[in-house]
């Protein structure tokens, strides 16, 4: 992908909210006890995924001929909602591992574990959100025709 998301950069990403969620995680906890992440956030994390997916699948089918009735302003708002999955999958997904480094030292402990646990979860439903919005981005380039730049990648679906 020359002008769309490079997954090294959601990576980085990821790692730097990992870091800064870790500095600020540890900064709470020692005035305080730093709470375990509600089961209805990878929930949420994961219903937003399908439905980043859901929206890409029409601009999937726009590209490949089979859906002619699509407009090219939904094409472009469903890119940008996919790039939007992606940059927020990969922070939270950087801030929930940053939950599981503040108690990983000390699993043995049953609240800790289900923290870590929690937490994990989290983690993983921000990563699918990530992954959702770098295959939809995919779906929304244009493959041949007269959109192609010099270098033969497609460009970003915007069908007139």
């Amino acid at each position: 992908m020359t002008s769309g998301l490079r997954v090294r950069w959601l990576l980085a990403l990821a790692v730097v909210a990992a870091g800064v969620g870790w500095g600020v995680l540890t900064l709470v906890e020692r005035g305080g006890v730093v709470g375990r992440i509600a089961w209805p956030v990878p929930v949420t994390l994961v219903l937003l995924a399908g439905l980043v997916v859901r929206a890409g699948w029409a601009v999937r089918q726009y590209t490949k001929g089979r859906r002619p009735s699509l407009t090219g302003l939904r094409a472009a708002r469903t890119l940008v909602l996919a790039q939007s999955a992606a940059l927020t999958g990969a922070a939270l997904g950087g801030w929930y591992v940053a939950h599981v480094l503040l108690v990983v030292g000390d699993l043995d402990v049953a609240a800790l574990r289900s923290k870590a646990l929690s937490a994990g979860l989290a983690a993983l439903a921000a990563a699918a959100l990530a992954v959702a919005g770098v295959v939809v981005e995919t779906w929304c380039k244009v493959r041949g025709g007269e959109d192609d730049d010099s270098s033969g990648h497609g460009a970003s679906a915007t069908p007139a």
